[in-house]
């Protein structure tokens, strides 16, 4: 899991002379099961409405917006981040920041919903979860959350299907949706892990991280977790990347990061104290991780963070 926002793929903006508004210009590719829009704003502009019939995954490209959904204030909008929104929820949306030369770009997809409930009927069907009452769903709670590499790859998947014009462009984007929902499910539920709110005590998946959070210093492997499961260690391999699409050493490597960064945001400590408290005994591999994971090293993000 990287932290940082993946970003698209941007497809090229409209020529001048193709636009037909200077607000959320909408350029539509339709299939079978889904709908790919994508829109352009340049020139500041408030409150602008929009609704779809069908459910809508929708990732900004390029830009900034700020939108506003179910009452609630409003959040900025970036490249990185994707917004999944129900039929027939109105958004409206500022552009503060649109002109001409700084236009924003963001896809909205629109899903057919006999599309979504066959994909999650096969799921529950074909990959039943572990634990009572555990079923493959949407989290319409769980809506704003940023793309991470696997996400992102998938959308630019689809983007490029929908644009395509071969013949089979519509059997492709339709394996392409089913793979999408299974990687939003699973984005919505590391969302939920790092935002403490996935408390199901009947989904293995809660006791096991909470095992990781306080051991981080230990050496965790595989057949730690497993028994914490009660699971083999294949069974248990193949439900913890079913659930978040990465495997358990990958989490935990996660974890430690994540653990770092908090420590990192003290201007006191010491970076080899940092690679030992989050669970590292190697300051080199830490620093070659962070990196890999921040994109700076821990000196450069405890400089950037200090309080």
């Amino acid at each position: 899991m990287n932290p940082q926002r993946t970003l698209l793929a941007k497809p090229q903006l409209s020529t001048e002379k193709s636009l037909k508004t200077l607000v959320e210009n909408r350029t539509v590719y339709s299939l079978n099961n889904c709908e790919l829009n994508l829109f352009e704003t340049y020139q500041e502009s408030q409150l602008v409405p929009l609704k779809f019939n069908d459910l809508v995954v929708t990732s900004m490209l390029r830009g900034k917006k700020v939108m506003h959904l179910f009452d609630e204030p409003g959040f900025d909008y970036l490249p990185g981040e994707t917004v999944v929104i129900p039929s027939n929820v109105e958004m409206k949306i500022d552009f503060p920041e649109a002109t001409k030369h700084n236009p924003t770009q963001c896809l909205a997809l629109a899903i057919d919903q006999y599309k979504i409930t066959d994909t999650l009927n096969f799921l529950n069907e074909r990959y039943p979860k572990e634990g009572t009452d555990m079923y493959w769903q949407l989290n319409y709670q769980n809506y704003f959350f940023y793309n991470n590499v696997d996400l992102a790859a998938t959308i630019n998947k689809l983007i490029k299907e929908c644009m395509s014009t071969s013949i089979t462009k519509d059997a492709l984007a339709d394996l392409t949706l089913q793979e999408l929902l299974i990687r939003i499910i699973q984005t919505q539920t590391i969302k939920s892990i790092d935002d403490n709110i996935l408390n199901n005590p009947s989904n293995p998946i809660t006791e096991v991280v909470e095992y990781i959070r306080q051991n981080l210093k230990e050496n965790i492997n595989l057949k730690n977790l497993s028994d914490k499961a009660c699971m083999s260690t294949t069974s248990f391999y193949r439900f913890f990347k079913r659930e978040l699409g990465m495997s358990p050493i990958e989490f935990v490597l996660s974890e430690k990061i994540k653990c770092a960064k908090k420590l990192l945001r003290n201007p006191a400590i010491q970076i080899n104290e940092v690679c030992y408290l989050s669970g590292f005994e190697d300051a080199n591999y830490f620093t070659r991780l962070f990196k890999k994971y921040e994109g700076i090293t821990p000196k450069q993000y405890q400089l950037l963070h200090i309080n």
